[in-house]
Formats: structure tokens, sequence, C-alpha cells
């Protein structure tokens, strides 16, 4: 890890010598938990800390092209009372990018995400974001990205993709923007045999495999989208499918009511296995500093159902975010309570404080 950063500083110290823009930026989280649900032998509250520093340099190479770079690092302690239970500390981004008018290539370890679902989201495959943090963070992949714009209302995309076991994978996306609505067409090839959690849904899968896609999103009266994903190995076959819709209502300060529903079809050899999902969400302002998110996701298959609500204040530089939650208790998985989790994170009835300082 020392050799990656200093690859890193070492990058950033020549791009100053070539007279770019510096920048600097980073997020400072503070955060604080508890719930009803504590396992034994733990404290009844837990709080964590986090930062990310960011630096920036950009080099302006003509009127339409430029050259910048981007380095941060992830630090992060969690503590249950008085005791530090997990110390995490890696390299959170590291990318040199090259842009035109209709190009665009980044090299290194980056944020790649796509598709219009905001819950469930069958097109996760590369990123870990989640509607319901604050922070909007994500895991990054280390990748060479290169994007084309050969018109207005097409995009092409391509990728090849290094894992954490060192092995190449590579894949490709098309979006077409229309008077009709905008699609995407995705595919992406993976010949790692060993196992895999693919995406946000943790689809599993443990031989090489191909990930074919299609998402659709139209913006009207409502709006609507969708998407379409199918995981082929050889011996297994999954299908997830997502829809979702959304619609703002002329009340107050206008509120956004969506809701989505995704199905997943997972065929092994001679096994079947089906899932359901369903989640609703509301979010309004409340002038211009306050804001209120409920989220409710419903597992059908599992007969398990997740509740959430945030009120967020934002400042200039800081927001204080106060959420309440309700989730299963530990004693309703089928799974040995010494399996799951030590944290209280996401069982019972639970409440969270979390400050979050940008700079």
């Amino acid at each position: 890890m020392l050799y990656i950063k200093n690859i890193g500083f070492g990058i950033i110290f020549h791009s100053i010598l070539l007279c770019g823009s510096f920048s600097t930026e980073g997020m400072l989280t503070l955060s604080s938990l508890t719930s009803n649900n504590i396992p034994n032998n733990w404290a009844p509250y837990e709080s964590s800390i986090s930062y990310i520093p960011t630096v920036s340099i950009i080099k302006e190479l003509s009127n339409q092209t430029m050259f910048d770079i981007e380095w941060s690092y992830y630090l992060k302690r969690d503590y249950a009372g008085d005791s530090l239970y997990n110390n995490f500390e890696k390299q959170h981004r590291l990318w040199a990018r090259y842009s035109s008018e209709k190009l665009e290539a980044r090299f290194g370890l980056q944020k790649i995400i796509f598709g219009p679902t905001q819950i469930l989201r069958p097109l996760s495959w590369f990123d870990t974001f989640d509607v319901k943090d604050p922070t909007g963070r994500t895991n990054g992949v280390n990748a060479f990205r290169l994007k084309l714009f050969p018109s207005n209302n097409v995009s092409i995309w391509s990728w090849l993709i290094k894992s954490e076991l060192n092995t190449l994978s590579l894949g490709g996306r098309t979006e077409l923007s229309s008077t009709i609505g905008e699609f995407g067409f995705t595919l992406h090839l993976d010949p790692s045999s060993s196992n895999q959690f693919i995406g946000q849904n943790q689809t599993f899968i443990k031989d090489s495999h191909s990930r074919i896609a299609i998402d659709y999103r139209y913006d009207g009266f409502i709006g609507f989208w969708n998407e379409s994903v199918l995981i082929r190995s050889e011996k297994s076959e999954i299908l997830l499918s997502s829809i979702g819709a959304d619609y703002t209502l002329p009340v107050a300060n206008r509120v956004l009511v969506m809701t989505e529903t995704m199905n997943i079809s997972n065929k092994y050899q001679t096994q079947n296995n089906n899932q359901s999902y369903t989640a609703i969400m509301a979010s309004f302002p409340i002038g211009i500093i306050h804001a209120a998110t409920y989220i409710s996701q419903f597992d059908w298959s599992e007969e398990k159902n997740y509740h959430y609500f945030r009120w967020s204040s934002t400042f200039d530089s800081y927001s204080l975010n106060m959420i309440f939650s309700l989730n299963p208790k530990r004693n309703t998985y089928n799974i040995a309570e010494n399996s799951l989790p030590k944290s209280i994170s996401g069982f019972g009835a639970g409440i969270q404080f979390i400050f979050i300082y940008n700079y």
C-alpha cells in the first residue's frame, strides 16, 4: 500500500510541475448509533469517525482539451462503546484523465456507476452507492475507462477492470437519448472462476460469466425506468429485472414519491430460486435548509420489512442528519447469530446521528 501511495504522490508532484491548477477538498464524518437489538457481549452504542482528503490537479491543454488527476484516501475508525473494533484505511481514488469534446479516457482507481434505478439496482456492478447513505460515498475499481461522444445524444463506453484477485475483465456500454426516452445497452465479460458477489444485491456466482443488460428511462408527466440484467455462466443463469416510477406531488414545497420493484430468478444446474423486492420512497424539502426522506423496503420472499427515515439540515460546509430505522431483529434470520455481523447497524429499531463536514 505504501508503494501505491508513493506513486500517487509522485504523480501529483509532477503534475504541479506542469503548472496545473491545484485544489484540495475533504469530507469528515462523525457518526453515533444505538439500537434495541444488541448482540451478546457488545456495547449498546457505536460510533465512528471517517475522513477522506482529496487532491486534484487540472491542466488545460487547449480550449477544448484538458488533463486532470485526482487522489483521495479513506480512513475510518469504528468503536463499540470505547473499544476500537474496526480500523480501516485504503486508497479511495487515484486516477488520471484526458478529456476533450468527443472523448474521455480515465485510468486508475475510479468510480464507475450507471443505470437509472435508485434503490433496487440490478446494474450496481462496480459500485456500492446507497441512497440511504447521506455521504454518497461509493467504492471504486481499478480500471481503464474510455468514453466517446460521437453526437449530443450518443455516448459509447468501454472499460478494462482489474479485480482484487488481479484478474482482468472487460465490457462496454452504449447510451442513446431520444424524444421517447433514454436507452442503455451494457455488456461485461468476466473470465474469473473465483467466487464473487456482484453488485448491491450481492448476487453470488463462482464461474466465469457474461453480463448483458438493457435499461430505459422516460421523463414526462411521471418518470418511468427499467433495468433488466442477465448474468450467465456455464452452470447458472441469473435474471434481474427492476421497474420504477416517480411523481412530484404539487403539495407544499413539492413532494417526490417513488416506487421500485425488482425480481430475481436464479437457476443453478437443476435448482431454481426466485426473490422479489419492493421499495417506496418519499422526499420533500422543508424551507431551504431542511429535508426529510422516508424509505421502506419489502423482501417478499423472506417476509422481511425495512424502514428508514432521515431528517437532514444542510448548511454551507456541513450537514446534520438524524436517522431512524426499523429492521428485522437478529432472531428472525435463519442464520446462527454468531454468523451475523457484530455491528448493531441494520438490526432492530435504531437511531443514528451523522455529522458531515465538507471543505
